[in-house]
């Protein structure tokens, strides 16, 4: 037994040595087993690039063994370490980059949940000074933050946990000769050679800088007196991480030594590869033209979205250059194209919104970012959004058959029988019972109408454009009013105070509910029926004990009576003046699906403010004002708003 205990305590003090001593070297990394993700790849020469010259992209390269840097059988002091690299960051602009790159010690290989720009693909807005995080860094950082507090675009920083260098100093290095400071550039596209050290026993950490033809200073650029005991885990990972910008910038590593309890080996000049040739200044013109072309408006906020926001340039590709032949409709917000996307070979739909004001943007943007995650059958998927100069683009999937009002209206080529009508009523009601009641948050649509519901492939009823009457809320259309929504679909409440509810979406749905049954719209606008409120027209018809006479023309004899009378009831009570005598979305959907009884309507007669109706129970509850434009002694502008702002 003793035997065993001895033979595994020097099998366990055999391992810690081998962890204590990970030495390693790369001169070039043309056989390098690193761990890369992101936009960090090989060269065929042999060069890591962290990031190429792509924008708004992150990269990590990771030594892809754990190091072992504090005893594993007490939670002591760190080991010393030493480090040193060969880096090259080039720009497309002289004075500008973007974003940097940095050294890292970190719990993991790589960083899921981290941003790029500005955060150096490290951290988030919501971890960023987390001490849980246990990162240990020094960035070499090519723009100036305000928000971490940097002393210029042009510094060397060690970090701790967050991108608010413990740290800094500008880009420089000690000279033999006189001893003093000299200047560097980062972004210049030059090999410069850096050398993190950090000695256990004093606690010391340093950090140098020079040109890849200078030997190592005799003074570090920044010394710093700080215990990583707390910092540093047992095991971690040694790597880089860097982030591109807005401007295209390149982030290499050209060799790589590192060593624990002692110094780094000294990377043989001589074999490192080289960098790829500089392009012609018209070839840098060209790319800067190109970029202003596609330049788009990103503000730090809107990091933390990630993929929900599309880069210009693929929506631009996608469009075919937004094309005329791609466009698919027009309407108060904008235009809308159809678009293929190059990687993936999705169909989606563009919507072209302009913004020329920026007032409460963040907040449209936050609230479609958070509509991208509803995830219903019947509502058209949000895919994501980008913004640039002076317009919002939203992008949506793309529903092959278009918006259903194409199919009731204006003498349409194709029209749907009433099964293809019936499955997209109840479609849309699933829909919006699910936007109202089953999602983490209550959305209010705003606008249910059937221009704003598209079918799919399979006829399949979505419900769209949810989020997008609050862009109209802010104004920058000069055409628009205060009150959001379309005439015609607004209830009377919504009409006198703008504020919007379900109950308001119900009323709309009741519109919905009988254009749909009677292919009329809410309100005619011209043609032998021009001013004719289609609500009157139901109502009158249903008055006269023959509601089915409402019903569309085009759908002839081969029709589900007792479903398109329901259909047409619905509607009225849907559209009823008083929102608590309107049916909640989940009641609307039991009365589809058959799971509750309709209730019977009953006429009453004429009262001071118009017509009244009640259910079949006879309860005076229920019995509330019809207001019919109809009703004499009302002028036009009255009954329009009794009739629901129509």
């Amino acid at each position: 037994m003793i035997a065993m205990f001895f033979k595994l305590l020097i099998l366990a003090l055999a391992n810690l040595a081998a962890a204590e001593d990970v030495n390693f070297t790369y001169n070039g990394f043309r056989s390098a087993n690193l761990s890369l993700d992101g936009n960090a790849q090989f060269t065929p020469n042999g060069l890591l690039m962290v990031t190429n010259d792509t924008e708004e992209q992150k990269g990590h390269a990771f030594y892809p063994n754990p190091v072992t840097f504090k005893n594993p059988y007490s939670n002591s002091n760190v080991f010393s370490f030493s480090t040193t690299f060969v880096f090259a960051i080039r720009s497309v602009s002289a004075t500008l980059g973007g974003h940097g790159m940095a050294f890292v010690i970190a719990p993991k290989r790589g960083f899921p949940g981290a941003s790029g720009s500005p955060f150096l693909g490290l951290f988030n807005r919501t971890n960023n000074g987390n001490p849980t995080n246990h990162v240990f860094a020094v960035e070499l950082d090519t723009v100036r933050s305000a928000a971490f507090n940097d002393i210029n675009n042009n510094h060397v920083g060690i970090d701790i946990n967050c991108l608010n260098s413990t740290d800094s100093a500008s880009a420089s290095y000690y000279a033999k000769k006189n001893g003093g400071l000299r200047n560097l550039t980062l972004n210049s596209g030059k090999p410069m050679q850096l050398w993190v050290e950090y000695d256990g026993t004093h606690k010391q950490i340093n950090v140098t800088l020079a040109p890849i033809n200078v030997d190592k200073p005799h003074a570090p650029l920044i010394s710093l007196n700080h215990d990583l005991a707390p910092i540093l885990n047992k095991t971690m990972y040694v790597g880089f991480s860097s982030s591109t910008g807005s401007v295209p910038t390149s982030h290499y590593i050209l060799g790589w030594s590192f060593k624990m309890n002692g110094q780094a080996q000294e990377l043989v000049l001589s074999q490192l590869p080289k960098l790829p040739r500089v392009g012609a200044i018209s070839g840098v013109i060209y790319a800067i033209r190109r970029k202003r072309k596609f330049a788009e408006l990103l503000e730090d906020w809107e990091l933390e979205y990630g993929p929900q926001r599309f880069k210009y340039k693929e929506l631009y590709i996608a469009t075919k250059g937004f094309r005329e032949k791609e466009l698919l409709g027009r309407g108060g917000f904008g235009k809308v194209y159809k678009g293929i996307l190059p990687t993936s070979k999705t169909e989606i739909a563009v919507k072209r919104i302009s913004h020329e004001s920026r007032q409460g943007m963040k907040e449209f943007v936050a609230e479609i970012v958070s509509i991208g995650r509803l995830r219903h059958r019947n509502l058209v998927p949000l895919l994501g959004y980008c913004r640039r100069k002076g317009e919002l683009l939203l992008v949506y999937d793309y529903m092959r058959n278009g918006s259903l009002d194409k199919y009731l209206y204006n003498q349409p080529t194709a029209t749907l029988n009433w099964g293809q009508r019936f499955k997209v009523i109840r479609g849309v009601a699933s829909g919006l019972f699910y936007l109202h009641e089953e999602w983490e948050q209550v959305v209010v649509h705003r606008d249910v109408k059937a221009s704003n519901v598209l079918l799919d492939g399979e006829l399949n009823g979505r419900l769209g454009d949810f989020g997008l009457a609050r862009l109209y809320d802010h104004g920058t259309d000069p055409q628009t009013t205060h009150i959001v929504g379309t005439v015609g679909y607004l209830a009377p409440e919504q009409a006198r105070s703008g504020k919007a509810t379900t109950s308001t979406d119900v009323f709309s749905f009741g519109a919905f509910l009988l254009e749909v049954a009677c292919g009329r719209r809410p309100i005619e606008t011209q043609g032998p029926l021009q001013g004719v409120i289609l609500v009157d027209w139901v109502f009158s018809c249903w008055k006269k004990g023959n509601i089915l006479e409402a019903r569309d023309g085009n759908l002839g004899t081969e029709i589900i009576s007792k479903e398109v009378e329901l259909v047409l009831k619905l509607g009225l009570l849907c559209s009823h003046s008083e929102p608590s005598a309107r049916p909640s979305m989940r009641q609307v959907v039991q009365y589809l699906e058959g799971d509750i009884a309709f209730p019977e309507l009953l006429f009453l007669g004429h009262s001071s403010s118009g017509l009244t109706f009640a259910p079949h129970e006879g309860s005076d509850d229920f019995a509330k004002s019809y207001p019919s434009s109809s009703f004499t002694g009302l002028s036009y502008v009255e009954s329009t708003l009794l009739s629901g702002g129509r």
